[in-house]
């Protein structure tokens, strides 16, 4: 009580003794255990009766606490029964795998220590951590161990960093003025292919969506690179300035990789930046048999990268990189004079968007470190294996593929006088057998299917094949 000259005790529920911290501990790594093996023998696609739920929570009033056994049996309950199980080797959806266990005791490790990866003054080892991976990963994608960069909730955040960064290279005076400082509309080009993020990212940035250019593709699903250069030329005509030249490496409907060697070159004739959107596919580098296919990325002014992707971290845990780490910190400078440190050109907070931010790069750290570029090697060329042995058993029912990637990524429609896509899709869903993903390729709907959980086995695709196969029976 204040006046009293005593400081009160902790609140008991936040602040639990070290011995009920360790049963609460040992209590949930076991019934987190339990949970697991209860949704790799059940359905893939939530039970959940959201109105009984909705009642249920209505109940947290907050007003009288709750003891901590019956609150994480409850919450463990909830989400087994209400999320799609993404970490189900029979979800074969959207680019969400399964997280490795590595990157799992990192989250638990970063949790604890919980550090501030705002600055260097405060948190010296996370941040050097994280450098050491942006410069490991630039390095291995061929942009050179000089590079900057740094961890991301994702890859919207990272293709907003180098819009930012393109925009400051551009003009010098946009730091100031923004957008006014361009004589003519700043332009961004992309595929009609591309991350829909990028809508946001133009909107976020002040330029407004029209200055997002969609260049639409070859009839393979990859950015027509003759049409791209008709645009920029035409655009520059008309007075647009090109800033910004995108291709992507994994787009998110199929799988592919646009003309990247192109790009680059397109974008140094204009004067542009060029980023390589490989959020998904950027993976490929860590392989010696997929590695050709991203041939051009080390020409990329910038690339992104998720590890949350086909590295299989925790959400979320996304990468930029840069080999112009100057542009980087020009973009993001600002003085603070309460941050511990002011100066140094690996701080966070001088060199993002991000202030605040977790130790996002342990989950990586831990998972690289532990297997080694070989063992991701084995885990990405696995998904591709994956992905031709479904490939082979619907071609032999007569499906058709229609997109060819080596990227984990299959897009088949089924033989004629079958279900339409989106009846075959959700019979699949309700049956709860596997996750499929309804998606468009090159302006017809298509089945896609995505190879993300690292333990998928022969009878999963099975599984998945006879699944499809008897929603498409008329």
């Amino acid at each position: 009580m204040s006046g009293s000259g005593r400081i009160p005790l902790p609140p008991e529920g936040l602040f639990p003794d070290r011995l009920e911290r360790e049963r609460l501990d040992q209590w949930l790594t076991r019934e987190l255990a339990l949970a697991q093996d209860r949704v790799l023998s059940g359905p893939v696609m939530p039970e959940v009766d959201m109105v009984r739920f909705r009642e249920e929570l209505a109940r947290f009033d907050f007003h009288d606490a709750r003891g901590p056994d019956e609150l994480l049996s409850w919450v463990i309950s909830q989400l087994e029964r209400g999320v799609v199980h993404m970490n189900h080797p029979r979800y074969f959806g959207l680019f969400n795998p399964a997280p490795n266990f590595p990157a799992q005791c990192a989250d638990r490790i970063a949790a604890s220590f919980n550090p501030q990866l705002a600055s260097s003054g405060s948190s010296p080892v996370p941040v050097e951590i994280e450098g050491h991976l942006i410069r490991a990963m630039a390095l291995r994608a061929g942009l050179g161990n000089e590079c900057g960069g740094h961890f991301t909730v994702g890859g919207s955040e990272a293709n907003y960093t180098a819009l930012i960064c393109a925009l400051t290279r551009a003009n010098a005076d946009f730091a100031t003025d923004g957008v006014q400082a361009f004589a003519g509309q700043p332009t961004i080009y992309t595929s009609v292919a591309c991350q829909p993020a990028w809508f946001k990212i133009v909107h976020q940035a002040g330029l407004g969506r029209r200055a997002l250019r969609l260049v639409p593709t070859d009839g393979r699903g990859c950015m027509d690179i003759k049409l791209l250069r008709n645009v920029v030329a035409e655009d520059r005509r008309q007075g647009k300035i090109p800033i910004m030249i995108s291709p992507t490496a994994g787009t998110t409907g199929a799988g592919m990789i646009d003309p990247l060697a192109e790009c680059a070159a397109l974008a140094r004739e204009h004067d542009a930046w060029c980023h390589v959107d490989a959020a998904w596919g950027g993976a490929a580098v860590a392989s010696g048999q997929l590695r050709g296919l991203l041939v051009g990325i080390e020409q990329a002014d910038s690339i992104t990268i998720d590890a949350h992707k086909w590295f299989a971290t925790t959400m979320g845990c996304g990468m930029f990189i840069t080999r112009h780490a100057s542009v980087l910190s020009e973009a993001f400078r600002v003085s603070a004079a309460f941050m511990p440190s002011q100066h140094s050109a690996l701080d966070p907070y001088l060199n993002s968007v991000q202030w605040s931010r977790r130790f996002l790069g342990l989950r990586l750290f831990l998972s690289l470190a532990t297997t080694g570029w070989s063992g991701y090697a084995v885990h990405i060329e696995r998904a591709v294996a994956v992905i031709d042995r479904a490939k082979q058993l619907l071609l032999e029912r007569d499906w058709s593929v229609l997109n060819d990637s080596r990227l984990a990524v299959l897009c088949v429609v089924p033989p004629g006088g079958s279900r339409p896509i989106r009846e075959i899709a959700r019979r699949v869903l309700e049956s709860g057998l596997a996750w499929v993903a309804v998606a468009e390729f090159e302006g017809r709907d298509v089945i896609r299917i995505c190879a993300t959980h690292g333990e998928t086995t022969e009878n999963d695709v099975r599984i998945l094949v006879d699944a499809l196969g008897a929603a498409a029976l008329v």
